[in-house]
């Protein structure tokens, strides 16, 4: 991960990007009637067939559009279009509803003269009702794809289920003397325990590079970005990252053995990062996000698991949802963490705000720190003193409006 932090003074965001700032992109939403008025499909295109590779959630009941999904990467590991719908996840629907997805493929590929192969399908929505079948062939129809900032924010408002807001992210560098981009769009609110769950996130990039190296950059970045998020701690049956790679930037062909690989790394998880953050940011009924970093670990995987341990914790969330500085919140979930710790010699912070150095309390202003819960962003740092891994989390705190939402999620 060092590396990554050192590449990262190299790439820099790219203000109002999108999906569709990388070259050879486009998107679109429509309403298509699934929901009362919003937009309720959506499709991201490329120019070109893409290397696409991507990864699922890990619930064991999956959705019949990831069985789809999967059959398309498993011809030719390449996408031109994703199409997904929301109100409806066509989960838990049996024959008739894989049977209604292997549709949508096919009417996906008839409207835009692609092979069906080409094509990823994804939907969000409430689990075990079928798909409005006369519907989504009439919204299909409707797409028109374009590479404007405007038909990419139509695309993210109809992926959205319980969001509050969109999220888009993009970033750029250079490699091989070529400007390569890498643009993101994402969905998530509740259940957000991935390995993934209620979690869209979708991903194109410009860059030259083969599905098979595509996909390994993709799973270490998962892991340091959409895998240390948490909201409720439920993992659903839908969700999918799926990454797009066109090759347009003109770059020559990456891989682990490309002096610039770790610069591809730094950016693609720039962009992760960032949406995953406003997916935590977003939880149902959240209003503060929760970020969590871990030092000192025997490694890295150590401290990634202590820190979405502490961001997990409903005693932690709901502390800063009150603005209390129940630090003590924060030590106890280290403990039950089950990563090995010396229990003399954690240090922690709130914010700038030391409150332990070596396991021993320091002085510190409850007043200031207080008022420092009051802000929408809070940051815990645990220094184990022990190694060199480090981590980090992100999260949301807890507040009543969670149980509101949720207990009228149907109605």
């Amino acid at each position: 991960m060092q590396a990554v932090k050192e590449e990262n003074q190299e790439i820099s965001e790219v203000k109002n990007g999108s999906v569709v700032t990388p070259k050879g992109f486009r998107a679109a939403g429509a309403h298509a009637g699934l929901r009362y008025s919003k937009n309720d499909i959506g499709v991201i295109f490329s120019d070109i067939p893409a290397n696409s590779a991507a990864v699922y959630t890990t619930n064991r009941f999956q959705a019949a559009p990831i069985t789809v999904t999967k059959d398309s990467l498993e011809k030719e590991q390449k996408l031109q279009a994703i199409f997904v719908n929301s109100a409806c996840a066509n989960a838990c629907t049996g024959k008739r509803g894989l049977a209604d997805a292997y549709q949508t493929r096919s009417w996906v590929a008839e409207k835009f003269n692609i092979p069906e192969h080409f094509i990823a399908v994804s939907s969000t929505g409430v689990i075990g009702e079928y798909l409005q079948m006369d519907k989504i062939q009439k919204g299909i129809s409707l797409l028109d794809p374009k590479a404007t900032s405007e038909s990419s924010e139509e695309f993210a408002k109809a992926i959205l289920t319980t969001d509050l807001v969109t999220k888009r992210s993009c970033f750029k560098t250079v490699i091989d003397g070529k400007e390569v981009v890498v643009g993101g769009v994402a969905k998530g609110s509740g259940m957000i325990e991935p390995n993934m769950a209620t979690m869209l996130a979708f991903v194109t990039t410009d860059a030259n590079i083969s599905s098979e190296h595509l996909h390994t950059a993709l799973k270490e970045v998962t892991n340091h970005t959409f895998n240390q998020i948490t909201v409720d701690g439920d993992t659903s049956t839908n969700d999918t990252v799926v990454v797009m790679a066109n090759g347009l930037a003109n770059n020559a062909p990456l891989s682990p053995s490309h002096p610039e690989w770790k610069k591809f790394i730094a950016l693609l998880q720039s962009v992760c990062a960032n949406l995953a953050k406003k997916i935590a940011r977003d939880g149902e009924g959240a209003t503060k996000l929760i970020e969590v970093q871990v030092l000192g670990a025997t490694n890295d995987e150590e401290a990634r698991a202590i820190a979405k341990t502490i961001v997990g914790s409903n005693l932690v969330k709901t502390a800063v949802f009150g603005a209390d500085a129940n630090w003590g919140r924060v030590i106890c979930a280290v403990g039950y963490s089950n990563a090995k710790i010396d229990p003399e010699k954690i240090d922690i912070a709130v914010g700038p705000y030391p409150i332990m150095i070596h396991s021993e309390v320091v002085p510190y202003s409850e007043k200031e720190v207080t008022d420092y819960l009051k802000s929408e962003l809070t940051k815990f740092t645990v220094n184990l003193n022990i190694g060199e891994g480090h981590g980090m989390a992100w999260g949301c705190d807890l507040t009543y409006d969670y149980v509101k939402i949720n207990a009228s999620y149907r109605t």
